[in-house]
């Protein structure tokens, strides 16, 4: 969702004055992400969920949980899945109808960092194999666009499995019954995302609405809790070089390392 009008250049004018003199648009370093809030159990009929503001960008993910029917070729694991949507509301470029192009890399994007993570041991979500597995669906929905919309669905997500709770079943003649109890979503690591945008050479941490629309290319780098990058996606028209490469997985680590402490703490993740 990048359109570039007469203003994004004069404000691309601006931003890149500020970044050679080391300054962003809104005052932050060039390293530090936008303050990052999360509120769980934002739907109380959801098994998990949580609302995420990273600066003004506003996004909010519900997980649903049932049993399902494995994929054919992976019968010995559960099912895990984001979406994504953005609101009428939320921007005023966004429209009614089937979601595009930028709306499905965003749940791609988000799907992919969590899933490569092993956030999920989709082994433990085994209900008969080959024939009942459970479902895990993890679905944001963005209310305000302020830029950077790939971590903060991504941050929703993760704090809203993280307060997930798994009801049981039970298998009586090949097929689940819902039984009493539940239990937590079996977790194994934290994945965070980092987005880093770069405008005339220099690298931002999260970029904002401003400098989304001006940057000549970006890419998001998922870490696991061991600090371990498991995902990676670059967009935009520029590209990167080796050393740039190397700086934004060294961004991603120690800026990662920060969040995923407030994911944890949200979440009630240890």
């Amino acid at each position: 969702m990048v359109h570039v009008t007469v203003i994004d250049e004069l404000k691309r004018a601006k931003i890149a004055a500020l970044l050679e003199r080391g300054e962003r648009i809104d005052g932050r370093r060039l390293d530090e992400p936008r303050k990052l809030t999360i509120e769980t159990n934002a739907i109380p009929k959801a098994e998990g969920s949580a609302r995420v503001h990273l600066g003004r960008t506003d996004v909010v993910t519900g997980v649903k949980v049932q049993p399902d029917r494995p994929f054919p070729d992976v019968g010995d694991r559960g099912i895990f899945i984001c979406t994504a949507e953005i609101l009428p509301l939320a921007h005023p470029d966004v429209e009614t109808g089937p979601p595009s192009p930028a709306v499905i890399e965003l749940a791609r994007v988000v799907d992919r960092g969590i899933r490569e993570s092993g956030m999920v041991d989709l082994s433990k979500l085994v209900l008969l194999k080959d024939k009942s597995v459970i479902g895990i669906f993890a679905d944001s929905s963005v209310i305000d666009v302020d830029g950077n919309l790939f971590d903060a669905c991504s941050y929703a997500a993760t704090a809203a499995i993280l307060t997930a709770k798994l009801p049981k079943w039970e298998i009586q003649d090949e097929a689940p019954v819902r039984i009493e109890g539940e239990t937590p979503v079996p977790v194994t690591t934290i994945p965070v995302s980092v987005t880093m945008a770069k405008i005339n050479g220099h690298i931002l941490v999260d970029p904002n609405q401003d400098e989304w629309a001006v940057m000549d290319a970006r890419i998001t780098i998922t870490t696991n809790s061991d600090g371990n990058i498991c995902a990676l996606q670059k967009g935009g028209n520029s590209g990167f070089t080796h050393a740039e490469l190397v700086k934004c997985g060294e961004i991603s680590v120690r800026v990662g390392a920060d969040i995923r402490e407030i994911i944890k703490r949200a979440g009630g993740g240890s």
